[in-house]
């Protein structure tokens, strides 16, 4: 697969050049001032992209999936009752992930395709009148089917039954790509992973934890050694880590998330939603329609594109990756062989998009899809003509 051509999986994302620069650098010690001074920018950052105004930020060298472990390691004690929605194969690794670290896990099963049933999980907090719950686990963007749940929703609802359990968010794919408001929302525990919107290589677990959800430690006996956040934040204290770092992916992502803020948060958000109904438009161009149920579903990352009766979407997937080099998104679970997934996030454009929306009529033409060959492209160009702001245009 050529280089040059942009992946358009979910994660991880294309990497820009300067960002690749920043991981770039010589051996340092990481427990001198030097370390310090790249980690506190980046600390600083993150705090700023979840819009945390108290708590704590947690990096640790590993992935989102690290980052739910240590999310529930750190808060909870075997036995205790976690409420979570079912509703793609990312929110059921989770469920999953509790269920092996012998957490009693209430499961609101939901259709694929729908996002966290915002009326379930009030009902199941109100019948839960001894307050055995301790957490609510919420997938804001669930990857597998290009489905946005309403978080901040899901926090009126913990509100209105009066639950004081704690509201756990899987961000990994819509961090720093899609709105996401820490404090307004009334989160926990938020998870992001180093290798999607933060645009770095895989390798670091980002998490912003609650003032309520510290005090969580002081009586949590889930084990845990790596993951510890009484470890790192005593660490941090000092400036560094209870262990070795990721130097370079810590330079990266200070650097990084200097980049969105040097194109602005709020840019970053509208060229993602851009990008995201210009590949929507291609879809219903193609006669096709997503995978999410309806239009306040959509994710502005990810998009399953549901494939026509008798076809197959890891056909299309496997074609691109093999004839033209490039990259997109199989179908997951319950959900395998009727999509395939284009990932719109992280460093990309909307030419580069395009490309990618070439690439896949492309495939499916040499597949026998019904599709007319530049119908997709030419809905999404129409689009992207009429909206690519004033501020790209005098860029140029």
């Amino acid at each position: 697969m050529s280089s040059q051509n942009p992946a358009f999986i979910p994660g991880p994302t294309n990497i820009p050049d300067s960002v690749r620069k920043a991981c770039d650098m010589p051996t340092i010690d990481h427990r001198s001032p030097a370390f310090a001074k790249l980690f506190k920018p980046a600390v600083a950052g993150v705090r700023r992209v979840l819009k945390m105004d108290q708590g704590e930020v947690i990096i640790i060298p590993s992935t989102g999936t690290g980052g739910w472990e240590a999310a529930i390691s750190n808060t909870l004690s075997p036995g205790d009752t976690v409420l979570a929605a079912r509703f793609g194969m990312f929110s059921h690794r989770w469920i999953d992930m509790c269920q092996r670290h012998r957490l009693d896990v209430e499961v609101i099963e939901t259709p694929w395709g729908e996002g966290a049933p915002l009326a379930g999980i009030e009902k199941a907090l109100r019948a839960d009148k001894s307050h055995l719950i301790k957490a609510v686990l919420a997938t804001h963007n669930e990857t597998a089917t290009g489905v946005k749940s309403d978080i901040a929703g899901i926090r009126r609802a913990m509100d209105a039954a009066g639950h004081p359990a704690m509201l756990f968010v899987d961000g990994v794919s819509s961090i720093a790509s899609m709105p996401f408001d820490f404090t307004a929302w009334g989160v926990d525990v938020a998870i992001a992973g180093s290798q999607k919107g933060f645009m770095l290589p895989v390798g670091l677990a980002i998490l912003g934890v609650s003032p309520k959800a510290i005090a969580a430690m002081e009586t949590a006996r889930l084990p845990r050694t790596f993951f510890d956040f009484k470890d790192m934040l005593a660490a941090y204290g000092r400036g560094g880590y209870p262990y070795t770092p990721a130097v370079g992916l810590v330079a990266g992502l200070a650097h990084a998330i200097d980049l969105l803020e040097t194109e602005g948060l709020d840019n970053v958000y509208a060229r993602h939603h851009r990008m995201a109904e210009g590949v929507r438009r291609a879809i219903a161009a193609w006669g096709m329609t997503p995978y999410a149920k309806s239009p306040d579903l959509y994710s502005d990352t990810v998009t399953a594109v549901k494939v026509p009766e008798g076809c197959n979407g890891t056909d299309l997937v496997q074609l691109a990756a093999s004839k033209y080099g490039m990259a997109f998104g199989v179908g997951l679970g319950e959900v395998a062989g009727k999509v395939f997934r284009i990932g719109h996030l992280g460093m990309l454009t909307e030419a580069l998009v395009l490309s990618g929306l070439c690439v896949a009529e492309m495939c499916m033409a040499d597949l026998g899809w019904p599709v007319k060959l530049g119908s997709g492209v030419a809905a999404a160009q129409e689009y992207y003509r009429g909206t690519v702001p004033a501020m790209a245009l005098a860029a140029e």
